[in-house]
């Protein structure tokens, strides 16, 4: 008998009781301010977020951030925002973006408790921009923040194959000698403009 087969064997010989799985049903955390919440968390792992009333506001704080101010090349898929200065439907291949600085795309809601952000292949031409960009911010309608991420999943529907993912704050890496580094794979920073929804 094989080491393999005298494992499961074994296994086999002290069968574990079933436990069954706890219901969805229950009453998750909730905060009374989502938008602080949201703020507190995403400033923890690396991000910013900061609540606008109107575009023209978004264009102002982007004047004042220093890796917008040293862009080259920027794109944006949010119209009026950003001052991009590469449309990146005209680009045919992903890896064409490598050049990009700055980049400001849309979500489409976020997550209170651990600073997420739904975002989708739809608004943008190339998935890959919102990970290939050095900097990155996202226009996310304050109104849509839920609080946890079993209302988050609620909310998620694939009628059609597509990409979907939750992204939180900028990309960080802490597996090389437990040292935390921003921005090892990905975007090396990360701003969440909260749009109210009569802008």
């Amino acid at each position: 008998m094989s080491s393999r087969d005298a494992i499961l064997a074994a296994i086999r010989k002290h069968p574990l009781e079933q436990t069954p799985l706890p219901t969805l049903n229950q009453d998750w955390i909730q905060y009374p301010d989502r938008v602080a919440q949201f703020t507190t968390v995403i400033e923890t792992v690396g991000g910013r977020c900061i609540p606008v009333s109107s575009e023209g506001e978004i264009n102002s704080h982007l004047k004042e951030l220093p890796q917008f101010a040293s862009a080259i090349v920027r794109c944006s898929t949010v119209d009026g925002i950003g001052e991009p200065t590469l449309d990146a439907g005209s680009v045919a291949k992903p890896h064409d973006l490598l050049a990009v600085d700055f980049a400001v795309l849309r979500g489409e809601f976020c997550v209170a408790e651990n600073g997420a952000v739904w975002i989708t292949d739809e608004p943008t031409p190339h998935r890959a921009l919102y990970f290939i960009t050095q900097h990155l911010a996202l226009v996310v309608p304050r109104s849509q923040i839920v609080s946890n991420l079993h209302e988050a999943y609620q909310r998620l529907a694939f009628e059609k194959p597509r990409f979907g993912a939750f992204l939180s704050g900028p990309s960080k890496t802490a597996d090389i000698e437990q040292s935390l580094v921003i921005g090892a794979q990905g975007p090396r920073s990360h701003v969440v403009f909260l749009l109210d929804d009569g802008a």
